[in-house]
């Protein structure tokens, strides 16, 4: 049994969700602007956009082993703090090195939400309902990114509207200070929120406050299912009786080698095909194919971002029915159509030829990874991994995935100028494929099992 209170308390943390998405997403509409309100080049148009990812790069490494040792919700709290900072100081930049420190800022916030909310959901849900909770974090990730592509919209749209209170917003000028800065709302609504749920049942448990675990679990399940629970907790925590924290050496040990090879391949599929080169840069991509004007790519991106919301509620729906390895490897298949479908439209627009395939080819592609790897690599990841190591390997799964992300960013501006949209799109249409290859070779079925069970049959039998 799930008790109301337990599904407002996971709700609350899958929020974070919504604060990275919109926050992070921000700048997919000023990017345009910026670029140039400071004369920036290709190169530094890329660092503006994937120095975000290069600090939640670092966060996501270093987040996994600070929940451990002082909570996943004192984590949240600092990440919140983070994204209300990093609003402010963007939307005041007066420099392109103010706006890095900004991006920086907000991405160490991503960085710790992207650990510490799939932890904590995965940590308190029931194994029936586990797959669906975690991925209404990532629903809600989804809806913050299409509010703030909506948001970017509304504000270009207002710009050019001649009423007198609009005229002195300044809009007209200042339009991506305040696409940027309106972050600080969300920040600090969800800072409050906070302060209304405990602590994980299982980091209690992990630092030997069963009485605090053992009250927590029972508020959120009953009696009967918290101390199933808890005995099982128990039972895998005596198994491995060292009580210092986790070590990186300890995931190279032979029985984890598995895992976390799984893991690895898994993180780096969800990036190495574009998907946040595409969200980051969707404006620009949309009026590299010849949709002119200024709102026509802002229209384009926020329906990309309204396909992602939609897709991403279809995998909430079937992720515990369907299981996360039919959705892995069917998804996949569909991102690698998709972006050979895209690459086509680009070689015909490049051609001189008009080609309505490029927007088809990319709500397919983003419509299959919110079906597949947007959401189902984190609850991947927050089942695999046995409880001790649990936090450490997914920050080490992370920091990969998201120096993936850096790289494809960065260097993602050049690929356009450079090799086209064609050829950018057709390398990652071939990494999809390889990536199906794998997936049906090394992925596991993990629904409906318990943590415990997980590490029994992946980790200890292995």
């Amino acid at each position: 049994m799930t008790t109301p209170r337990s599904i407002g308390t996971i709700l609350i943390i899958a929020l974070s969700g919504l604060l990275l998405g919109f926050d992070g997403s921000l700048f997919t509409g000023a990017v345009v602007f910026v670029k140039d309100q400071f004369t920036l080049t290709e190169f530094e148009l890329g660092w503006t956009v994937s120095s975000h990812t290069l600090s939640a790069t670092l966060s996501i490494f270093l987040a996994g082993p600070l929940a451990d040792r002082i909570g996943r919700r004192t984590v949240l709290r600092i990440a919140t703090l983070m994204f209300g900072v990093s609003a402010v100081v963007a939307a005041a930049a007066n420099g392109y090195a103010m706006l890095i420190i900004a991006r920086l800022l907000s991405g160490l916030g991503v960085g710790a939400v992207f650990v510490a909310a799939p932890m904590y959901i995965a940590e308190i849900s029931p194994p029936a309902l586990r797959g669906r909770m975690v991925t209404v974090n990532q629903l809600f990730l989804v809806f913050g990114i299409f509010l703030a592509s909506v948001n970017n919209l509304v504000i270009v749209q207002l710009e050019q509207l001649p009423f007198e209170w609009l005229v002195r917003l300044n809009l007209a000028e200042a339009n991506w200070r305040w696409m940027l800065g309106i972050g600080v709302v969300p920040a600090a609504l969800y800072l409050i929120a906070l302060l209304f749920v405990p602590e994980s049942p299982r980091w209690h448990a992990l630092h030997g406050r069963l009485t605090a675990a053992r009250r927590i679990l029972v508020r959120a399940h009953g009696n009967v299912l918290a101390e199933r629970e808890l005995a099982e907790v128990s039972a895998s925590l005596a198994h491995d009786s060292r009580t210092s924290d986790a070590r990186l050496p300890e995931l190279l040990a032979p029985q984890l080698r598995g895992v976390l090879f799984i893991g690895l391949v898994v993180g780096v599929l969800q990036q190495i095909t574009g998907i946040n080169a595409v969200l980051g840069y969707a404006p620009m991509i949309f009026a590299r194919a010849g949709h002119v004007g200024i709102e026509a790519p802002f229209v384009q991106t926020t329906l990309i971002t309204l396909v992602n919301v939609v897709s991403t509620v279809i995998a909430l729906l079937l992720i515990d029915r369907v299981g996360r390895r039919p959705l892995l490897i069917f998804g996949t298949a569909g991102i690698a159509s998709c972006l050979f479908a895209a690459a086509w439209g680009f070689h015909v627009s490049e051609s001189g030829s008009d080609s309505g395939l490029v927007l088809p080819g990319l709500l397919g592609f983003v419509a299959c990874f919110a079906l597949s790897l947007g959401p189902v690599m984190w609850v991947l990841l927050s089942e695999i991994f046995p409880n001790r190591v649990r936090a450490l390997a997914i920050s080490c799964v992370g920091l990969v995935n998201s120096t993936v992300c850096f790289l494809a960013q960065l260097v993602f501006p050049w690929q356009m100028e450079n090799l086209g949209g064609a050829k950018t799109f057709l390398i990652y249409a071939l990494f999809a494929v390889l990536g199906v290859a794998l997936l049906a070779r090394i992925l596991p079925e993990t629904r409906g099992r318990s943590l415990e069970e997980l590490e029994e049959s992946l980790v200890r039998n292995s």
